[in-house]
């Protein structure tokens, strides 16, 4: 086959590859990232700072990422235009106590999606030291309400099992707001 017959048909395979998350765009079309992370996939990072109570920074690969927790939705402190929200700050302190400080390592475990539409990463993140799963830790303490986005739905009963005992003991956002 030739080349001008192959071409339009590697284009297909990439656009592909890029719309499922599978691979990532090659350094000439932005991309440039040495490790294929995969939907349903884990990758290692290290923490660089955190956002919110539901997003950090972390350094995957060489490369910064704006990690957007799978699963919980915890009150704004930094969205752009919206008010602090009850409880937003005592979340956002609860993630950073969580991780602890810049370079904690952290291991990222992917649903079926891989990104959001603002192109974050989505993850259910562990402390790697201990295996600590910090979304729930933050459901389970009151400082977040589940959010469930199909097809992102591996731990949904933990996470609602977990929001409802928070609910009904009155923890974090459930005693205060």
């Amino acid at each position: 086959m030739s080349w001008s017959r192959a071409l339009p048909w590697i284009v297909v395979l990439l656009l592909a590859g890029l719309v499922l998350g599978d691979v990532h765009a090659p350094a000439w079309l932005g991309g440039g990232r040495g490790a294929v992370l995969r939907a349903g996939g884990t990758a290692n990072a290290r923490l660089e700072r955190v956002i919110d109570g539901d997003t950090i920074v972390a350094r995957v690969d060489g490369h910064d990422e704006h990690v957007r927790y799978i699963g919980l939705d915890t009150p704004e402190t930094v969205k752009p235009n919206t008010p602090v929200q009850c409880f937003g700050p005592q979340a956002h302190d609860l993630n950073a106590r969580l991780l602890g400080g810049v370079g904690t390592p952290l291991t990222l475990r992917f649903d079926r999606e891989l990104r959001d539409r603002y192109g974050r990463l989505l993850a259910y993140v562990y402390r790697t030291r201990d295996g600590m799963f910090v979304n729930a830790q933050l459901v389970g303490a009151g400082a977040a309400r589940t959010l469930t986005i199909a097809p992102n739905t591996a731990h949904v009963a933990q996470l609602g099992a977990l929001a409802q005992a928070a609910h009904a003991a009155g923890r974090g956002l459930w005693g205060a707001c």
